[in-house]
Formats: structure tokens, C-alpha cells, sequence
């Protein structure tokens, strides 16, 4: 009776806190309690790989992966090698001669695929990245060969160039069609997605997973923790570029975020329960970065 007591006690000063202070955010952990930063950052540097897993226009989703960055560079000694979804592999020799200070920001912008968010939402991890001296690996296929595979399915990677193939994951790429993410995603797009065979389109989403999984798998470094930007969608639930990198290396020690909007930011959307190792609940009113 007691512990209930002290439950509902703390739940209602968190609560009454929410209220008057409106947060940003509240981080929660895999079972819906809510926790601080601090535990957040502490699972993270026993970690292999952190992936964060953001809402691609959430100011929060950008700021925190900036933090938690900075905090575990200076917590593991700058042993930390960054790595995202929005550079594409084909973009690499480009991002690294920016890094370098090969290149200039605006060469960097004519030679690389940039997302419309860069300077607000991605460059100051490139930035930070620069500063520091530290690798960053561009993980994603180039876009034109995912929409190959939704438009044609995966034989039509066997069409391209050994050269191309180097920005890809190897062939064949291994793919289970049963994985909720990819089941919920043929559910949602229907009987066609533009004319196209719906049963591709998950398949292009795996394609990206696995190329992502592939080059965090080639670039990881013993010793150093591996920072992975990414769509929530890409490492939720465990699933995505977290079960192909499994099948290259079964024991590898994983941390994930995610992030959720809600109109109900001090509890977890029962649905969002369990998604990842920490959970960041963001408010749905929250501004949009683009």
C-alpha cells in the first residue's frame, strides 16, 4: 500500500510539474518509467552502437542527438565514430574531404545529395564531427537504386555495375517478409503504391536498412562507441537496420532512442511502448524544422 502511495505521489508531481513547467520533452525508458538524460547517456557509453532514432522535422529529435553526442565524446575521450541515414554512400569521398577541410562547405553542397534541413537539423554534426577530427560515415544507398528496388523489386540490383555495387550491401540482400515493420508497412500502402507491386515497397525500405546495417558493420572500430542518426522508423522496435546488423555480428551490444509526439508527452502512447531503450516524448505541438 505504500509503494502505491509513493507511486501515485511521484506520478502526480511529475504530472503537476508537466503542467506548469511544459517541458520539451520527458525521456522515458523501454517500460514507459520515466527516467533522466543521465541514464540515457550512462547505457549509451556501455554501448557498441547508439542509434537515435528521430522524427526527421523535430527540433527536439536534432537537439538531443546533438547533446548526446557531445556528452559521450567527452565522456568516452572522443572514442566515438558518427554515422547517418541522410548521407548517401556515393557521398562519402565528399563528406570526408569536408571533414578534412579538403573542400569547402560550398563545395560540399555542390558535390553531396544534401536533405532540404541540412544547415538546421544535420550540420551541426558535421560541424562537430569536423571540429573534433572525427569519422563520419555517409550509410544510406543512394536514393535512385532503393526506387529501383520499388519499382522493380531486388533482381533489378543484379543490372548494376560492380562499381555501383560498392554503395550497396552485398547481393543477395536477405530480406523476411514476415517482420511486423515490413508486414505493417505492405498493410498500410494497400493492393498498389502508384501502379507499382506493393509487395516492393517494403522491400525498398529494406534495401536502405541493410545497406545502413552493411556500412555501420565496415566501419565499426573496437574500442570506439558508433553514433547512428536514423528515421525512428529504421531502428524501432529493434527491427530494421538492427536485425541485419545482427545477422553480421549476433553479439554486438546495441543502445536505441526513439522519438514520439504526443498530445499526452508524461506517458508513453500505449502503442509506442517498447519501441526502444529510452523513448523521447515530445509534445505534439512542438515546432517544425521544415
Amino acid at each position: 500500500m505504500i509503494k502505491k502511495i509513493l507511486f501515485f505521489l511521484i506520478a502526480l508531481i511529475v504530472f503537476t510539474a508537466f503542467k506548469s513547467d511544459k517541458p520539451a520533452y520527458i525521456l522515458f525508458n523501454q517500460k514507459g518509467k520515466a527516467v533522466k538524460y543521465q541514464r540515457m547517456l550512462e547505457a549509451s557509453q556501455k554501448a557498441d552502437i547508439v542509434f537515435f532514432g528521430e522524427l526527421h522535422n523535430n527540433p527536439i529529435s536534432h537537439w538531443l542527438q546533438y547533446e548526446l553526442t557531445k556528452d559521450l565524446h567527452a565522456a568516452l575521450n572522443g572514442q566515438i565514430i558518427l554515422g547517418a541515414e541522410m548521407f548517401e554512400a556515393d557521398n562519402q569521398a565528399a563528406l570526408s574531404e569536408y571533414l578534412n577541410e579538403v573542400i569547402s562547405k560550398d563545395s560540399l553542397k555542390k558535390s553531396a545529395r544534401l536533405w532540404p534541413n541540412y544547415k538546421t537539423d544535420i550540420e551541426p554534426l558535421v560541424e562537430f564531427a569536423r571540429e573534433n577530427k572525427l569519422p563520419f560515415v555517409a550509410t544510406n544507398i543512394p536514393r535512385r537504386y532503393a526506387s529501383m528496388v520499388f519499382r522493380h523489386g531486388f533482381e533489378s540490383l543484379d543490372t548494376l555495375s560492380m562499381e555501383v555495387k560498392e554503395f550497396i550491401a552485398p547481393l543477395p540482400i536477405a530480406y523476411d517478409p514476415e517482420l511486423p515493420g515490413y508486414k505493417s508497412m505492405l498493410t498500410m500502402m494497400g493492393e498498389s503504391v502508384h501502379g507499382r507491386s506493393p509487395e516492393n515497397f517494403p522491400k525498398a525500405q529494406a534495401v536502405k536498412d541493410a545497406t545502413m546495417a552493411w556500412f555501420i558493420h565496415s566501419n565499426m572500430e573496437s574500442g570506439k562507441t558508433f553514433i547512428h542518426y536514423n528515421g525512428a522508423y529504421h531502428s524501432d522496435n529493434f527491427e530494421g537496420i538492427l536485425w541485419y546488423l545482427q545477422l553480421l555480428r549476433p553479439d554486438v551490444k546495441i543502445v536505441t532512442v526513439s522519438t514520439v509526439e504526443t498530445d499526452q508527452p508524461i506517458a508513453v502512447p500505449a502503442e509506442k511502448k517498447g519501441v526502444a531503450n529510452f523513448i523521447v516524448a515530445v509534445p505534439l505541438t512542438m515546432t517544425k524544422t521544415h
